[in-house]
């Protein structure tokens, strides 16, 4: 594409001359061909060694002499200049004879089944829909329009996806949840009969775990972005428009509002409940209800001001602890003295 045809199409006003372009990178490895990013002024001392043809930047920062994208928001519009040149993953069309689709089964428009898929009796898969090889769709799964399964997903029996989701490879959908009642034989398994329910435009990372409810469903609202590797339990309800990232786990029938953040390995216990917009700092673990704007950090969790004073405090507790036995000793000895010439 021209210049001038990429910033058409993410309604953007360019500089310079209306070159060639014919993909994006770093500013490091950029040729003249190439868009790169000025996302922040610390990547300056790179720009001046790039080769790049087109660089992305605020107005503010528009180098002389070089084509460039003027941007209000560097890092929005790189996403949308990126997406203009992404290749999509998979390489066919169609419904291949070696993958095996039930004859209950219904299938849209342009739906991609590869082969080694499976799919079940009375599932429906929405429209342009694409399902790589090694999916399981079980029975009464539901799929909205332009669903993507990469290889070795699964979704079992009455899963429900609304539209655009991305599910990445290995993700498990619909497994029972976790419940289990003591008897005097031991651990009874309370059967999960719910479902899991996913909204429009989510993203689910590789080898994330989402449990069915033991009744009733499991749900993650619209927009809600899930990283690799995290594990949500039976009946969790998000919100729309979460960020739940890698190693996180939210624990049985706790609750997050929209908007709320979850960094890696943080935890939610069971029956808990967080508002509008919280967030949760990394390995942090959230023993009880937050409300809405709270920003907590630590295991126990607290107020992200209090937990930052602890961290800063934290590598000079072992020279505290010398000057305390210092002191300690220091004390001691002149208690000591104290005490001898009381008694002379």
């Amino acid at each position: 594409m021209r210049l001038s045809e990429v910033a058409g199409k993410v309604c953007l006003t360019f500089t310079g001359h209306d070159l060639e372009v014919s993909g994006v990178n770093t500013l490091a490895l950029a040729g003249p061909g190439e868009i790169a990013p000025l996302l922040s002024r610390s990547y300056l001392p790179q720009l001046a060694s790039s080769a790049a043809g087109v660089v992305l930047c605020e107005e503010a920062s528009a180098p002389e002499g070089r084509a460039c994208l003027l941007s209000p928001n560097p890092k929005l519009d790189w996403a949308r200049v990126v997406a203009l040149f992404a290749r999509p993953q998979g390489c066919m069309q169609g419904v291949s004879p070696q993958a095996f689709v039930h004859p209950e089964a219904m299938l849209g428009a342009n739906v991609t089944v590869y082969p080694f898929a499976f799919v079940g009796a009375r599932a429906q898969l929405g429209e342009g829909s694409t399902l790589f090889p090694g999916v399981y769709v079980g029975e009464d799964c539901v799929l909205g329009r332009n669903c993507t399964l990469y290889p070795n997903v699964v979704l079992m029996a009455a899963t429900v996806l609304g539209e655009d989701v991305l599910v990445q490879a290995g993700a498990v959908l619909g497994s029972d949840g976790y419940g289990y009642a003591q008897g005097p034989s031991g651990h009874v398994k309370i059967p999960q009969v719910g479902n899991v329910v996913i909204g429009s435009q989510v993203e689910i990372g590789a080898n994330t775990a989402i449990d069915r409810a033991a009744l009733d469903a499991t749900r993650l609202g619209d927009g809600t972005k899930v990283d690799n590797l995290v594990q949500i339990a039976h009946n969790v309800q998000t919100g729309r428009h979460c960020l739940i990232i890698a190693q996180a786990g939210l624990a049985g029938s706790s609750t997050i509002g929209n908007g709320v953040v979850m960094a890696g390995q943080s935890a939610l216990r069971d029956n808990i409940s967080l508002g509008d917009g919280v967030q949760v700092a990394a390995q942090s673990g959230v023993g009880q209800d937050l409300p809405s704007g709270a920003m907590v950090g630590g295991s126990p969790a607290m107020d992200i001001a209090t937990y930052l004073k602890m961290s800063l405090t934290l590598p000079k507790l072992p020279e505290l602890a010398r000057r305390v036995r210092r002191l300690e000793k220091a004390l001691a000895e002149r208690q000591d003295k104290t005490k001898e010439s009381s008694h002379e």
